[in-house]
């Protein structure tokens, strides 16, 4: 089933230079495969490099999912003269994307999670809005692979004394530094509170294609590394756990608040991933099922109500040429049906009822609940704050009096509308065979 999977992977690659339309198709059909792969069947999912499990296969799907989504929101960049080099740059990120999910060994997980940076870089370079982009792309390159050397030494540690850096077949002694050097890497990447000041540089200077897959999948490697490390360096996670909680808690409280004061509104969705994250980082550290569960499933569902912000910014920014809340209002006026989306989005980023984010929200609070009960004063600012900046969002952009700088309104068309539609639809159904998670 692996050899299936890659082999109609890497196909796509040659057909971006046929039609867009089909390879467009390509990627649905290897989306279909991946739904109908057995799930559970986990002997037909594993070779001597790569393998599939819950957590992989879903991330993966997260994937593919999220690039299908990017090709259609960058529809007028395949009239352009760079439409082959952005195909190419979408195609190799898919590429280091799908194997990082399928490494069962850390050293190639290292690899291709390093490897990940190259496309997302040459998407910020290459087809960003401003001169500021050069500035964004060394802070994500040089946050990432700072942190990441720690992470490469230990792993040539890993491998000199056990011989082998297969997840499940690490048997070996570790110390602190193993431990910081383990941990950092992906700590960055999620991010964490005090590292997190690339990602609002990368998100605002980002396309939308680059903001759609840096914040739906990028930022879900460094959740996907901690959940793997967590199973060998247990015992410090255990004992050094509280401190990340502490500062994951206060951390995630500061970017609510200053959500709640942004006027640029990628740099407010921007943030609001590090608040949700800070939960994801909580649960980890907890080391308890439902907290490990929570994460997981909160990073499903932020990779997809996040993209979707993200677009809806996008959407807006297309027709005003600005991204600042004060010149984007009374959008209710023109288009009153792209608000019912801007509400069911806002809606699920504070975590409403149907949607993943209050299944992930619910297992995560209850589960640090049961860890311990001092945490309940910050994760009820948190979940307040989490209402807050969602609905100031949505009330600026669709109330109000329209700025007199916006005069030339036009509608929404099929394609924008089938893109919104095409986040909030997994995002809202999925929950409905939720126990699939708890199996």
């Amino acid at each position: 089933m692996m050899k299936l999977v890659m082999m109609i992977v890497f196909m796509v690659f040659f057909l971006i230079n046929i039609n867009y339309y089909i390879f467009m198709l390509s990627l649905m059909m290897t989306f279909m495969l991946l739904i109908f792969m057995s799930l559970f069947n986990y002997s037909t999912m594993l070779s001597y490099t790569l393998g599939l499990d819950t957590i992989s296969w879903s991330l993966i799907m997260l994937t593919t999912w999220i690039v299908f989504l990017m090709m259609l929101s960058s529809f007028s960049l395949f009239y352009s003269l760079k439409s082959k080099e952005f195909f190419f740059m979408n195609f190799f990120l898919l590429i280091f994307l799908f194997l990082s999910f399928a490494s069962l060994s850390f050293f190639m997980y290292y690899i291709f999670f390093e490897a990940s940076l190259i496309p997302t870089l040459f998407l910020i370079f290459g087809w960003g809005y401003q001169p500021e982009r050069l500035a964004a792309g060394f802070y994500l390159i040089f946050y990432t692979i700072f942190a990441s050397l720690p992470l490469l030494l230990s792993i040539f540690y890993i491998l000199s004394v056990n011989k082998i850096s297969f997840f499940w077949l690490i048997d070996m002694d570790f110390n602190l530094y193993m431990f910081y050097g383990l941990v950092t890497a992906f700590l960055v990447k999620l991010p964490v509170v005090m590292m997190h000041f690339w990602l609002p540089k990368a998100h605002v200077e980002a396309p939308i294609s680059g903001s759609m897959i840096l914040a739906g999948v990028l930022l879900k490697l460094g959740g996907y590394g901690l959940i793997r490390v967590s199973l060998i360096i247990s015992d410090y996670m255990y004992e050094y756990g509280m401190y990340f909680v502490s500062l994951s808690l206060f951390g995630g409280v500061m970017c609510g608040l200053i959500c709640c004061v942004q006027l640029d509104m990628k740099v407010l969705v921007a943030y609001s991933s590090v608040c949700h994250m800070s939960l994801c980082i909580m649960g980890i550290f907890s080391l308890l099922s439902w907290g490990i569960w929570g994460s997981f499933i909160l990073m499903l569902a932020h990779g997809l109500c996040s993209s979707c912000l993200f677009c809806l910014v996008n959407l807006l920014y297309e027709r005003s040429q600005s991204r600042n809340l004060l010149l984007n209002k009374g959008y209710i006026i023109f288009m009153p049906s792209l608000c019912l989306f801007w509400f069911i989005c806002s809606a699920n980023n504070m975590c409403s009822p149907l949607s993943m984010n209050l299944f992930g929200e619910l297992m995560l609070i209850i589960n640090m609940l049961g860890w311990s009960s001092l945490t309940s004063f910050y994760l009820m600012i948190l979940s307040f704050l989490s209402c807050v900046y969602s609905m100031y969002l949505f009330s600026y952009v669709n109330h109000g009096f329209t700025s007199n700088f916006n005069n030339m309104f036009f509608g929404c068309n099929v394609r924008e509308y089938l893109l919104v539609f095409f986040h909030l639809f997994p995002l809202n159904i999925v929950s409905l065979k939720f126990m699939v998670f708890m199996i």
